[in-house]
């Protein structure tokens, strides 16, 4: 989105209203007994709808429709075939269905953001509210239920977003186009060359179609989908695009994912080539470099070298290209893709996964450039990061991208909810004070893009669980889960995963063909860990190596059991001498997990800031962990003894004279927490990367 003043982007609207929108929410179990939802009625089937492509059938295809893209290694699996049992993320999938969507709902309401859509109708006389892109909140909303549903009908929340769908296609313009801000008087400004720079239009679209195409796989329904494909075959196509057609640029980017997807269900290739052009940019809107630098758009992707600019925009504009290279296969696009790549993991990557060091422009920064307490970390840019590393996976099967996707998924994402599902971070640091007078949770942004992210990113966990492929099947995630679906041969398949991850390293994982099959079973064996041990059976497997997809080839039959061991003994981590932010400190690593202190867990009395860890060549022994139940929903903490420095005379002064000598210090027990669940209790300093005894 759009950056004016840095505080205006998440400014918190506590109002009454939000507050009563919220109250009395109750919601169906999640984790079983949900049935599948119904085919739509026949009063929602659109007269004249475009034909849509029906193999695989809309039920049937995956977060992703990859089942006919040529340069896809990976195909995805349907949300619906698997199901997360009692576990670490069932319980966070409750509460986000049954609380947080729900939640939502209401707050789009109270907020404005339907009477957006009404007004345009006369159903409302209340004037435009919230900023230019409110319209994407819908949107994403609507792509939450969409994937939330496709684990299994919730009639009330069908029933919600089914009213929506209408007051949202009802102001649709009979040419196509669907827009709640640059109409009416501002109809004048609509997709003018500066509009597009700004304003968010193709922005909206983009998010339109995802939401769309979401909640047609999960109920059949194609109203809204039928809704954005008007607007791109109607209005955007036949007037935007190459010479002689108006100039087009993606100011924020979304609408190429939006429109590659569309394609892949429609088969219509102008939706892939304008997807194209989009990403090469059009020299006829001259801009600024840094208007290009800010936007990741605007110049051709294949030029860029580095990831700068605005962070969402940056990780959007890579899963655009990242979809155009897996069904054109250009070698320009897979080159510049890697180069990326390569410069966010080695350089700009914070350790839980988050991206975007900088709050002036929500923006990438230099190289080694991730402080701490002023990190942004959106919770946008992290889901970003995820869905940019899922399309790599695809494209390569290669681990390395699915290690990322774990570590922005169990920390810079999850910390994004709290964990009664009501309060959301903007902004995900990795230091805190409140005496900065933050509040760093809330329910609602007038910016409110990163709640309804979130929100759609848990509802589509199952589907990131498994891949198929030519020869096999790929195991990416894990938790107690059964996947019921079948191999891409046809052969029917269940596998059961039996765990106490992310506590635990252990995994049983159940293998049953419906009739005995030759295939290949990639196990993901984590980057994390330090060392693992893989049997069948039983018997132990030779070539387990972390970070890496362990090929086992066999005639598998029901009742083949897998077990994976994963060395979860805590880690010290440190960073790039150049990462100044981190010099002289070490952050905590266990499992999936990233660690942090705060201070209401520390010794009474103590200066957080002057705490510090004592570790030597073998951290791991000098960690204790001990699974707490009732403490924060359930963590596994680490007890440490640290050290606390006394305070010297010279602590006061700005600068003093050098003292070799070292501070005297004294023995003292740290307590670490999940990073994930940090400011759920209280407001409280916090630290991920915690000084280290020199």
């Amino acid at each position: 989105m759009n950056k004016k003043k840095v505080m205006s982007r998440r400014q918190f609207v506590s109002t009454a209203i939000s507050a009563a929108a919220v109250s009395g929410l109750a919601g169906k179990s999640l984790i079983a007994g949900v049935p599948p939802a119904p085919n739509p009625s026949a009063s929602r089937l659109q007269s004249g709808s475009p034909a849509l492509l029906d193999s695989p059938a809309w039920k049937d295809q995956g977060i992703e429709n990859l089942a006919k893209s040529p340069y896809a290694k990976l195909r995805d699996i349907p949300v619906r075939a698997v199901t997360i049992q009692s576990g670490f993320w069932a319980a966070r999938r409750e509460i986000n269905v049954t609380k947080s969507i729900p939640s939502m709902h209401d707050l789009l309401e109270a907020n404005g953001r339907m009477n957006n859509f009404r007004r345009l109708t006369g159903n409302s006389t209340e004037p435009q509210t919230g900023p230019v892109y409110s319209d994407s909140d819908v949107y994403k909303w609507t792509e939450a239920v969409g994937f939330a549903l496709q684990s299994g009908d919730r009639p009330e929340l069908r029933a919600s977003a089914e009213k929506a769908i209408d007051v949202v296609v009802a102001a649709q313009q009979p040419n196509g186009y669907l827009n709640t801000y640059f109409v009416q008087d501002r109809a004048a400004l609509s997709m003018t060359s500066q509009t597009q720079t700004t304003g968010h239009e193709l922005y909206d679209i983009g998010h339109l179609l995802q939401g769309a195409i979401a909640y047609y796989r999960a109920t059949g329904d194609r109203k809204l989908l039928d809704a954005g494909i008007r607007f791109v075959d109607n209005f955007l196509i036949p007037s935007y695009g190459p010479a002689p057609l108006k100039p087009i640029i993606s100011g924020h980017p979304e609408i190429e994912m939006g429109l590659i997807e569309l394609y892949r269900i429609t088969g219509d290739k102008r939706q892939l080539n304008l997807a194209g052009y989009i990403l090469h940019g059009d020299d006829r809107i001259p801009l600024p470099d840094y208007r290009t630098i800010y936007m990741f758009s605007g110049t051709p992707f294949t030029a860029r070298t580095k990831l700068e600019g605005h962070a969402v925009r940056a990780m959007y504009a890579c899963c655009g290209a990242t979809d155009y290279y897996l069904e054109t296969g250009d070698p320009a696009y897979w080159k510049t893709l890697n180069t990326l790549w390569n410069d966010m993991t080695a350089t700009k990557m914070y350790v839980t996964g988050g991206v975007g060091s900088r709050s002036d422009g929500e923006a990438f920064g230099d190289a080694y450039e991730l402080p701490n307490d002023r990190a942004y970390g959106e919770s946008c840019a992290a889901i970003g990061n995820m869905m940019w590393n899922w399309r790599m996976l695809a494209a390569t099967g290669d681990a390395k991208f699915t290690d990322v996707i774990e570590r922005a998924l169990y920390n810079g994402i999850n910390s994004g909810m709290s964990l009664d599902g009501m309060l959301y971070c903007y902004r995900n640091p990795l230091a805190f004070d409140p005496a900065s007078g933050e509040k760093i949770r809330n329910p609602w942004y007038d910016t409110t893009c990163c709640p309804p992210n979130i929100e759609r990113t848990f509802a589509a966990l199952p589907g990131y669980f498994y891949s198929t492929s030519a020869d096999g099947i790929y195991l990416h995630l894990f938790d107690n889960s059964t996947l019921d679906w079948h191999l891409e041969n046809g052969t029917a398949l269940k596998i059961t995963q039996k765990t106490n991850y992310p506590w635990d390293g252990a995994v049983e994982i159940s293998v049953s063909p419906a009739e005995p099959s030759d295939f290949v079973f990639y196990l993901r064996v984590p980057g994390w860990a330090g060392r693992a041990q893989v049997a069948i059976n039983g018997a132990p497997q030779l070539g387990a190596i972390p970070g890496k997809y362990m090929a086992l080839h066999r005639k598998w039959s029901a009742g083949d059991v897998i077990t994976l061991q994963a060395d979860m003994t805590s880690q010290a981590l440190e960073a790039n001498p150049r990462v100044v932010d981190d010099a002289g400190r070490v952050a905590i690593q266990r499992g999936p997990l990233v660690y942090c202190m705060e201070a209401l867990d520390q010794p009474s009395g103590v200066d957080f800031s002057s705490l510090a860890v004592n570790v030597d060549r073998d951290p791991g022994r000098q960690f204790k962990s001990e699974f707490k139940p009732d403490l924060l929903g359930g963590v596994v903490v680490l007890q440490h003894n640290g050290i606390a420095y006394d305070k010297s005379s010279a602590a006061d002064s700005l600068y003093s004279s050098f003292n070799p000598d070292p501070p005297k210090s004294r023995k003292v027990p740290l307590t670490f927490i999940p990073y994930y669940a940090w400011s759920n209790r209280e407001q409280t300093p916090m630290e991920v990367w915690t000084p280290r005894k020199a």
